[in-house]
């Protein structure tokens, strides 16, 4: 496929592709490829998506490490993602993202589907990188063994690069409300954490 398909090919038809190659794996290189000169933004919605789902405690901290790595270089400006060697041969079976990417690319093709280009003043060079900025920290947050933490703040990475790759202000907009949102959550979560350290604290002293 040439790279201008790839360019201009949605990211839901990809991932559908994908989901659907004979091949056993398909490698972080590879899907990398794939993405075209959208890469970066991308492979930050793919991991944003993956921390979303349901998955056993800590799976978040893994999934949530590449976005640490990428996150950042929208700050610094750069065009294409860097991966170390290690995490670029790192292979994903395909059986997987054929049990996970069904209920990922319904959500994504309704974006998709009502995305357009606007409000562009959104992404000028201080917009992406404070939108880089943005994800950096909440991937941040991701990787800490939080309880029930990672729906919103994925979520949000997920709606702020989807953005990025549409060039869609409006998603952005609902991009950083959903960051407020996080914020929101990890300060009630915060509080709760320290009441009841709190009372536990008060319970072992008083005995």
């Amino acid at each position: 496929m040439a790279d201008s398909d790839l360019n201009t090919l949605p990211l839901s038809a990809i991932l559908r592709g994908v989901a659907e190659r004979p091949e056993p794996t398909i490698s972080i290189a590879e899907l990398t490829m794939l993405f075209g000169g959208r890469a970066l933004g991308a492979l930050l919605l793919v991991f944003g998506l993956l921390c979303t789902l349901p998955l056993p405690p800590g799976s978040t901290t893994l999934l949530g490490a590449p976005l640490v790595l990428l996150a950042p270089q929208l700050v610094i400006g750069a065009r294409a993602p860097w991966l170390p060697r290690r995490l670029r041969e790192r292979t994903i079976a395909t059986a997987d993202l054929k049990r996970v990417l069904p209920g990922m690319l319904i959500w994504l093709e309704r974006m998709e589907a009502v995305s357009r280009p606007r409000l562009a003043f959104l992404f000028g060079g201080v917009g992406e990188r404070m939108i880089g900025a943005v994800c950096t920290v909440l991937a941040l947050v991701l990787i800490l063994p939080i309880p029930f933490g990672n729906m919103v703040p994925a979520a949000a990475v997920s709606v702020l690069s989807l953005a990025l790759v549409q060039r869609d202000g409006a998603l952005a907009l609902l991009g950083y409300l959903l960051v407020a949102l996080s914020g929101s959550f990890l300060v009630l979560a915060a509080s709760l954490i320290a009441h009841g350290a709190h009372q536990v604290i008060s319970v072992i002293t008083a005995t």
